[in-house]
């Protein structure tokens, strides 16, 4: 319940705590019975409201007043926010209706207020997200956990449970209380990746825990989408909190979070446009869901680049900074807010577009961590595979002599495109090489009048290497 400023005065700090109370505002309401349905209240609000509020406010009284008047019972906890301070107390009676100054108190329920308050930085980051909701009446069973728990340490509520088992209170207080983590990357999954340092994924993991999204970018085929799924699966505890969506041009706010998408009825078969969620509602919804908030759930944009970022993050943007902070959605007019357990992995190829061209609002909420040719875990990748398979090491001296003939450190090639079993079969690699490699550097050079063929051709850069012009050895 808000109070702090009820038409100027802070009625929490003037009424509320020292006549232990909660009041609503409904100056111009007549007389209700508590309990009263909320078609009748609406019909009440319409006619007594109708030339002082819009149909919009209407609406939203109507929401207030029936969560005051039926959904509040006593013995439900209530809390308001004043001075920097969150107060909880008990519901101990029902509504009455009585006269008050300025209309500002109408609608009044007595509490049993706790003495102190609770300063709202200390609050937990979830507990934020819900207060941030700017309505006079904001549900919070949803977090009811977090307020219970509220002033109590770990051990306190250990032993509250093991004194009085069965108290609900205390077991929900307690289920809120598990903490959120992100494992930490081992040496047995460095080797799985083929990743040289552990240190590195450890940092990417530690960007990832206090930033909560990175973008890995760099040029073609430097394992970017794969090492975002592997990562992601890994830190997520398995597939099924992990989701994928990549983008391109046309990809809007619709496709992306929700809006109105056509829709066929199973029964009349008719087409009607019906609100739809997309995969990062799906995701975030899952995520916040009670039991999953311990649980990290983390959603892969691939190619995140190619979309027009703005139009398709809308308000999510502020979000994606302000993780303790909700907004009003622009189609369901929801209160939203990411879950502190949501993380984004987000993958960019810098030979589509150049990170410099990424807008600031984007490069200010992530933090980017590249995969180049030129450094690892990049640069030994496709030795290191090698070496694991089996096979010559000729194809990562092919490699390596490529990039150095390569100015633009956003066109070298990723050792991926000859990380494929096809690529060691009798042909593969020049069939790899003249299909999948130089297509990529004629591109590059569009228009130079440079022969590709002749300066990064195989026969070319085995000369380089003093290699002899055949195929590497299989290893059978």
């Amino acid at each position: 319940m808000r109070g702090s400023n009820v038409f100027g005065i802070d009625l929490v700090q003037r009424l509320w705590l020292p006549e232990r109370l909660v009041s609503l505002a409904a100056g111009h309401l007549r007389q209700v019975e508590p309990g009263v349905s909320k078609d009748l209240l609406r019909a009440f609000v319409d006619e007594d409201y109708e030339s002082t509020l819009t149909y919009n406010q209407r609406v939203r009284l109507v929401d207030e007043l029936h969560a005051y008047l039926t959904k509040m019972k006593p013995g439900d906890t209530v809390c308001t926010i004043s001075n920097g301070s969150l107060y909880v107390g008990e519901i101990t009676g029902d509504v009455e209706q009585v006269a008050s100054e300025g209309g500002r108190s109408n609608l009044r329920r007595p509490v049993d207020w706790h003495d102190d308050g609770y300063p709202y930085h200390e609050l937990p980051e979830e507990l934020q997200q819900k207060l941030s909701v700017q309505h006079d009446v904001v549900d919070l069973t949803t977090v009811e956990g977090l307020v219970a728990g509220l002033g109590r340490t770990d051990e306190e509520l250990e032993e509250e449970a093991r004194e009085s088992p069965g108290d609900t209170s205390v077991e929900i207080a307690a289920l809120a209380r598990r903490e959120l983590e992100l494992p930490e990357p081992t040496r047995e999954l460095a080797d799985e990746l083929l990743v040289h340092d552990v240190a590195w994924l450890r940092e990417v993991r530690d960007l990832l825990w206090d930033d909560r999204q990175i973008v890995f970018y760099g040029p073609p085929g430097t394992g970017k989408t794969y090492l975002a799924l592997k990562l992601a699966e890994y830190l997520a505890g398995g597939p099924e909190q992990v989701k994928l969506v990549q983008f391109h041009p046309s990809y809007a706010y619709e496709d992306f979070f929700e809006g109105f998408r056509p829709q066929e009825d199973p029964i009349t078969r008719e087409v009607a446009f019906r609100l739809t969620d997309g995969p990062l509602r799906e995701l975030a919804d899952a995520a916040a869901r009670e039991g999953n908030r311990h649980l990290p759930h983390v959603l892969i944009i691939d190619e995140i680049n190619r979309a027009n970022l703005a139009k398709v993050f809308g308000e999510l943007y502020f979000l994606l900074e302000y993780r303790n902070r909700s907004v009003r959605l622009t189609y369901s007019g929801d209160d939203f807010a990411l879950p502190p357990n949501l993380f984004v992995i987000g993958t960019m190829n810098t030979a589509d577009r150049s990170i410099a061209l990424v807008d600031a609002a984007m490069r200010r909420r992530f933090s980017f961590v590249e995969l180049s040719p030129r450094a690892e875990p990049a640069s030994g990748l496709l030795r290191r595979w090698l070496k694991r398979e089996g096979y010559d090491f000729e194809p990562a001296d092919l490699l390596d002599a490529l990039n150095a003939r390569i100015d633009d450190p956003d066109f070298q090639v990723g050792p991926s495109y000859l990380m494929k079993k096809g690529v060691y079969r009798e042909g593969g690699l020049e069939r790899a090489w003249r299909t999948k490699i130089l297509p990529l550097l004629e591109e590059h050079h569009y228009g130079e009048g440079l022969d590709v063929e002749q300066r990064y051709g195989l026969r070319a850069l085995r000369r380089a290497i003093g290699a002899s012009p055949h195929e590497p050895p299989s290893p059978e």
